[in-house]
């Protein structure tokens, strides 16, 4: 299971440790957060004690209300859980029962100076991206027109040659050869090239390219959602392909289906110049418009209409 260490946590929110707990190296994971104003008033019954517990400033003003000895049992009944760790907003002041709870169970309470909305919100999606699942496919991937499409087919068919056309005519670059996918929530993929092959590019006959010194770093971009796949294969007279549109395909990456297009590979077709219309026209169908569906609707009122 994936997973980050509170440690981690802490040196990358610049969190001030109010105890040392001995368990920096407890692990996180998940990104699911939780605030305990329903556990400090006294209800257990359904306690999200493996998330990251966040105190602000309605939940301290709350405690202020209870009176000490209260105040110890829900503390002491919160962190006699296994939670990973507490962090108090807004630079609030922890409870003197807190950090006699935190000792007795070697929990570990941090501080931080966000406000609680912006804590919660910078956490997620912090969390989300480290949590995320991973893996590496081999493909080039491009941000065309603000659509990431990942470019797919063997070894030769002309991937990166296709990706240096579409570099020359304004698009950018993110990813050659290995094309790292995370899952972000349910339904959000995100690529990116490996660190150590970022900005490189492998062309046939040419070799190792470095595209942010050839082309500027204008021409690449670090990360993108990956919106779309397009497969290239070589051209096969005996085989049918889709000359409408009409027919939907899918990819299937971690679990998330990506609408995917084959194009085939032959002399004289400019697959960049195609590969940019499929840009354009995946763009239309995410604004409402279905080029081919609309097409096919005209097509059936003039065969009505000539009965």
């Amino acid at each position: 299971m994936k997973h980050i260490t509170v440690k981690k946590l802490i040196e990358d929110f610049r969190l001030t440790e109010l105890n040392s707990s001995r368990q920096e190296d407890t692990k996180i994971t998940t990104s699911d957060l939780n605030r305990p104003g329903i556990q400090l008033a006294g209800y257990f019954d359904h306690f999200a004690y493996e998330r990251i517990q966040i105190i602000g400033k309605v939940e301290h003003r709350f405690l202020n209300t209870l009176d000490e000895k209260t105040r110890k049992e829900r503390f002491d009944k919160i962190l006699s859980h296994d939670i990973p760790c507490i962090i108090l907003s807004r630079d609030l002041e922890a409870p003197k029962e807190l950090m006699e709870a935190a000792e007795k169970y070697q929990r570990t309470i941090l501080r931080s100076s966000l406000n609680t909305t912006r804590l919660i919100s910078k956490l997620v999606i912090y969390l989300e991206e480290n949590l995320a699942d991973i893996i590496t496919l081999h493909g080039v991937l491009m941000d065309i027109y603000g659509v990431g499409i990942l470019i797919t087919g063997k070894s030769g068919i002309g991937k990166s040659e296709t990706a240096v056309e579409l570099i020359k005519r304004g698009h950018l670059f993110v990813a050659d050869d290995a094309v790292e996918v995370k899952k972000i929530g349910q339904d959000h993929l995100v690529g990116c090239a490996p660190e150590i092959v970022r900005h490189m590019m492998e062309v046939r006959g040419i070799g190792i390219m470095d595209v942010k010194s050839l082309f500027g770093v204008g021409a690449i971009k670090l990360r993108t959602d990956i919106n779309l796949v397009v497969n290239l294969e070589e051209w096969d007279a005996d085989k049918s392909y889709d000359r409408l549109g009409l027919d939907e395909n899918f990819r299937e990456i971690l679990g998330i289906k990506v609408e995917e297009m084959v194009i085939p590979v032959k002399p004289a077709r400019n697959i960049a110049v195609i590969i940019e219309v499929a840009a354009r026209n995946h763009r239309l169908k995410i604004m409402g418009y279905n080029s081919a569906k609309a097409f096919s609707e005209r097509l059936l009122d003039h065969l009505s209409d000539t009965k």
